[in-house]
């Protein structure tokens, strides 16, 4: 899946890298149970999905979520368009994520 990456994961990965956002480190393509989460930080228990629109509602991406909750992780969809044309603000919304409170 890392060969076949899109160009808005491409930037959020260059976005995640080299622990840029305070040390905290992500991990790409990784695995949590039958599920493979684009990036996800371990330390803060938040998954970074970059989605398309065929994501919108999708059933099946609610049961994915629901199962990765239960595995004690707080999830971000950003779309692919907004990573592509608004990266600043991406950036922004990863932050303020990264250093709220999880409930």
């Amino acid at each position: 899946m890392r060969h076949e990456q899109t160009e808005a994961e491409e930037r959020l990965c260059f976005m995640l890298r080299n622990r840029r956002f305070s040390g905290f480190k992500f991990r790409r393509q990784y695995t949590i149970g039958r599920y493979i989460a684009d990036f996800a930080c371990l330390n803060a228990r938040l998954i970074i999905e970059a989605d398309g629109s065929r994501h919108a509602e999708s059933p099946r991406d609610l049961v994915r979520d629901a199962y990765l909750r239960a595995q004690n992780f707080r999830l971000l969809r950003l779309w692919n368009n907004g990573i592509l044309a608004r990266p600043d603000d991406i950036s922004e919304t990863i932050w303020a994520t990264l250093h709220e409170n999880p409930q």
